[in-house]
């Protein structure tokens, strides 16, 4: 009887956890199996997979420019862009930790940036500012500066992207508000009574007590950035250019898969994205220890 009713209990709760796993079975488990497999193929989407082994890979690192202009495109964006996001995620974040009655609404405005950011309009929009006739370089202009060409200029164009990247803060502010407002008070007022300056206790109590939060932005933003794909492809019209000055790795991708019908390869630079994303991601958890502190470590 007991078992009976054990066996009736797990069936329910299978049941009511069934469709999470269907899903994860036929939209991520089961497509990674077969973009593994797809991997070691030549592959078009018009003819079954040819079994080609390591060729893919093989070409992959040692006969494709395109294939390691993209990776350095990808970790500038990522190296620059990721970073500056947080700084000023981090800036507005205590900007609007205060008593204000209007605060609620800034947080709002703040965060609506990160909600239509990825969007096609605002590429578009992003695309039209710094147009040369943009209302960016119509500032440099007015301000007596000489007017850039975003769109012939490979450095200025990959920083028009990563200035859009940085615009998209506002996930990571209010994660980090969140972080702010459970910093005890009374390490403030101590510290204060101790004659800190503004300066020692945001080096002193705001970076160490935020620091748990700054790892988990700093890995979620390294992920999304390494799959950023709908800005770059916008603003360069899905070359990549000028001078692939834009070609970001999960564009290189979809124009391997889909311009050029490499689907077989396109499926191996994806498994290698993967792994270069999980290697970074250790790199961060491993040297975590040297730089993340715990409250949990205080009475150590």
């Amino acid at each position: 009887m007991r078992r009976s009713h054990t066996l009736r209990a797990n069936l329910t709760g299978y049941a009511f956890i069934s469709p999470f796993i269907i899903g994860f079975l036929a939209f991520t488990l089961v497509p990674m199996v077969i973009s593994l497999y797809l991997s070691f193929t030549s592959y078009n989407l018009f003819t079954s997979p040819r079994w080609i082994g390591l060729d893919n890979f093989e070409k992959m690192f040692t006969n494709d420019p395109k294939y390691w202009n993209s990776v350095k495109v990808t970790f500038l964006y990522v190296v620059v862009g990721v970073p500056f996001r947080l700084m000023f995620a981090l800036f507005v974040a205590m900007l609007l930790n205060t008593k204000s009655r209007m605060v609620g609404s800034y947080r709002t405005m703040y965060y609506l940036p990160s909600i239509i950011g990825g969007s096609v309009a605002v590429s578009i929009m992003w695309r039209n500012i710094f147009s040369n006739e943009g209302v960016i370089n119509t500032l440099i202009g007015a301000l007596g500066g000489t007017p850039v060409k975003w769109f012939g200029d490979p450095n200025a164009a990959l920083g028009m992207l990563i200035s859009l990247s940085v615009w998209q803060f506002g996930s990571s502010m209010l994660i980090f508000l969140a972080g702010l407002k459970n910093i005890p008070m009374e390490m403030y007022e101590a510290s204060s009574v101790d004659g800190a300056s503004p300066v020692r206790k945001f080096f002193s109590i705001t970076l160490p007590l935020l620091s748990p939060i700054i790892l988990f932005n700093l890995i979620m933003q390294t992920i999304s950035a390494f799959m950023t794909f709908v800005p770059a492809y916008i603003i360069s019209k899905g070359e990549g250019g000028p001078l692939d000055g834009t070609l970001l790795y999960s564009l290189y991708l979809f124009r391997q898969a889909f311009m050029f019908n490499n689907m077989g390869y396109a499926a191996a630079m994806a498994w290698v994205m993967l792994i270069m994303i999980a290697i970074l991601t250790a790199v961060l958890f491993l040297t975590s220890k040297f730089w993340v502190f715990y409250e949990t470590e205080r009475g150590r």
